[in-house]
């Protein structure tokens, strides 16, 4: 007797067009419910009416005021946080060199000649060095494995400081050690959506370097070459600026109990939706009050620890202005978490589907 093969063969083929069918129908059905969730078509004209939604915050200065008020009112674990985590760097991963920051003080001293002669110019060589020191022109080399270490601490001290935010607006007591023990779960999560955020930026740092290139070649000297540069570089830099504005809030999103981090890019991005030009406009805010935080405090830190330490030679081995940038890192990472939970909490309270 013969088998039957044609009879297999034909039951095989059935079952694969049924799986291909199910696949597609699945991706139909995901492509659909996006597409009502993003009323925004790319190369089509969108409707005011479709892509604009309610997003009910007080004004910068005032929600600035609220995030600091909050983080003052339970100021003993968020400075006891930032200390924990300032610690832990300067022991894993180490703090700036203060033989270079002198080295450095001194040169520009030598070689400045009158032009940082008197207030304003003692101002102007502060601000130099405080530039310098943003740059990491004072950072000692590290490994591998102490870069590593700074990610992960600045990771932690990210997702401790929304875990805690998170419970004591709950209405919730906590202590810091809950925080540092629960907060961790999802910095894998995080991790992963951090290097979405890296990768984001990339374009607007392809824009820096182009623009090294071209002052180095002289391009930017005018005529159409430099139309065209500063039109490419406006692209990449508004492309960058447009992809991470839903990735930050993801930053929060992810750290919700069970969620996944493209789920929480997906979630993230519903939720900026006909609202990303305000809620860009306040994550730009959250650098600019970053930036005028470490001038308005480390200009005068810099002018005073000079003035001392003019008064008092012996002192100049003392490790000051590196010390109080280490403790300012820290409170800045846990200023930006304040800020940017705090506003996530905004967002989602006025989450309305656009219209």
């Amino acid at each position: 007797m013969v088998k039957q093969q044609p009879v297999k063969d034909s039951t095989s083929t059935q079952k694969v067009a049924v799986f291909i069918k199910d696949k597609f129908s699945k991706i139909r059905t995901v492509n659909k419910k996006y597409l009502a969730r993003r009323p925004h078509r790319s190369f089509r004209r969108t409707r005011r009416r479709d892509y604009v939604r309610s997003l009910k915050l007080p004004g910068y200065w005032s929600f600035s005021h609220y995030v600091l008020k909050v983080l003052w009112q339970h100021k003993k674990v968020f400075l006891l946080l930032a200390l924990f985590y300032a610690v832990l760097t300067g022991i894993m991963v180490g703090i700036a060199s203060q033989e270079t920051y002198t080295t450095l003080t001194d040169t520009l001293k030598q070689t400045s000649g009158d032009f940082f002669k008197g207030n304003f110019g003692q101002i102007g060589e502060s601000g130099l060095l405080l530039l310098t020191i943003a740059s990491g022109g004072i950072s000692q080399t590290t490994t591998e494995a102490q870069q590593i270490y700074a990610g992960l601490i600045a990771l932690m001290t990210w997702l401790t400081s929304v875990w805690l935010l998170r419970n004591i607006l709950a209405n919730k007591r906590v202590k810091l050690r809950d925080g540092l023990y629960n907060s961790s779960a999802p910095l894998i999560s995080t991790f992963i959506v951090a290097l979405v955020l890296i990768v984001q930026l990339l374009p607007m740092a392809i824009a820096v370097l182009a623009y090294s290139a071209a002052s180095a070649t002289g391009l930017l000297a005018g005529g159409v070459e430099s139309m065209l540069f500063w039109i490419a570089a406006s692209l990449l830099t508004v492309l960058s600026l447009y992809w991470i504005t839903s990735t930050v809030i993801a930053l929060i999103v992810v750290t919700l109990p069970g969620m996944y981090p493209f789920r929480a890019i997906q979630t993230a991005g519903d939720l900026v939706v006909g609202r990303r030009v305000r809620i860009l406009l306040r994550i730009l805010w959250i650098i600019l009050s970053i930036l005028v935080a470490w001038v308005v405090v480390m200009i005068p830190v810099i002018m005073i620890e000079a003035w001392i330490k003019g008064l008092w030679p012996a002192l100049q081995n003392v490790p000051v202005i590196p010390i109080i940038t280490l403790a300012l890192t820290s409170l800045t990472i846990v200023w930006a978490a304040g800020y940017v939970y705090l506003l996530y909490r905004k967002v989602v309270a006025d989450d309305v589907d656009p219209a």
